[in-house]
């Protein structure tokens, strides 16, 4: 029986096949993005106390709403108007599945979305089994800037969406105050929408304000916002997230929702409807997370590598050109097999594989566990 491929250009992921080799050759996993410490314990016993207390059945359709309550509470105090819990937020199972279900709640045949390269490598095949075109762009490199012009160059009468991600997977860099001035001025009077991926809210570094879509009403009037609990919290194995939208697109989103998930795991909506209260959580994140890359950065320093500026997110790219002049992907499976360290080439994060000859490792993992892995990168010659 032959079945045509809904995305005939897909196959198995960068992520699965580094991941593999790394469990295989027992190496020091700093490619798949995920803490190997321990996830918050007061987060652990508010899921183990909801559980005990009965709330182990399905909770709405839109999410658990003290949460949605205590979330549009957050947004308030962190970006400005708050959304109103009952028709603007909706809870997910993860963010990947947020960013999925906001494209297939509006999206063509035909339609165009213009997408950022490197782009996380959910975000083309989404689009295209919706029948819909990426139009790629490229970040300007070394940097990862958006080159305004040249997204005003690309927009159609079939442009539909422009989708953002800040801060940024996988090369950490983050959306200033102008980029912000330079999408408003492109999506005004039309009616181009926004699809803003923002997984890693709190994990933002130097004291950056994140540039939330969150922060503009202007911009949310057209915009889905998504996030993730996992990222910023360290327990990327429960898959929860959640999206943000103004009603009529919301409307759309939850048509779409409601016959895929539902509703989504109840311990851990009421255990984090209970965590969020104390803004600590998430307040202290960045400087967590930045203490973990300056660490990380300053065991690096002594070996051949050589980073460029990591804003925010798990990640951070360094360059290898003083090591070798292979393809990416060629050096980071040899990276792997002769020195015991995975890392992703990020030629994988574009649809032609453009290769700058840099990886993405991620640091967001235990102290011992960066030493274990510059240690073993020192000794590249």
């Amino acid at each position: 029986m032959h079945i045509p491929s809904k995305l005939p250009q897909v196959g198995t992921t960068i992520f699965t096949v580094m991941s593999a080799l790394a469990s295989e050759l027992k190496a020091i996993n700093l490619g798949q993005g995920f803490p190997d410490f321990p996830m918050n314990q007061s987060l652990i016993g508010y899921v183990t106390d909801a559980m005990k207390q009965g709330f182990n059945q399905y909770v709405p359709m839109q999410g658990y709403m003290p949460l949605r309550e205590v979330l549009a509470e957050k947004i308030a105090s962190l970006y400005g108007p708050a959304p109103s819990p009952d028709t603007d937020i909706t809870i997910t199972p993860g963010g990947t599945y947020a960013i999925y279900t906001a494209l297939t709640s509006v999206l063509q045949p035909g339609d165009e979305v213009i997408v950022f390269e490197p782009a996380y490598d959910s975000y083309i095949p989404n689009i295209e089994i919706n029948r819909a075109v990426a139009v790629r762009i490229d970040l300007q490199f070394p940097h990862y800037n958006i080159d305004w012009d040249l997204v005003r160059s690309k927009i159609t009468p079939r442009t539909r969406m422009i989708m953002l991600n800040s801060p940024h997977n996988p090369t950490g860099a983050v959306l200033r105050e102008e980029d912000i001035r330079q999408l408003k001025s492109i999506v005004l009077q039309t009616e181009i929408l926004i699809l803003s991926d923002e997984v890693y809210e709190h994990l933002i570094f130097d004291q950056l304000s994140h540039q939330s879509i969150l922060r503009h009403p202007d911009l949310m009037e057209r915009s889905f916002v998504c996030f993730s609990f996992g990222k910023v919290y360290h327990c990327t194995g429960w898959k929860l997230g959640y999206c943000v939208a103004p009603d009529f697109l919301m409307k759309e989103f939850r048509k779409v929702h409601q016959f895929n998930c539902f509703s989504c795991h109840s311990p851990s909506q009421v255990a984090l409807a209970s965590f969020l209260k104390n803004r600590d959580s998430y307040l202290s994140l960045g400087a967590f997370l930045q203490q973990k890359r300056d660490y990380f950065a300053s065991l690096m320093a002594q070996t051949r590598f050589s980073p460029l500026p990591s804003y925010g997110s798990y990640f951070q790219i360094y360059r290898y050109d003083r090591i070798s002049e292979e393809p990416d992907r060629d050096f980071a499976i040899r990276l792997t097999r002769q020195y015991g360290v995975a890392s992703i080439p990020v030629s994988a994060f574009y649809r032609q594989a453009t290769d700058h000859k840099v990886v993405r490792f991620c640091f967001a993992k235990k102290q011992e566990t960066l030493e274990e892995a510059a240690e073993r990168l020192l000794r590249i010659t």
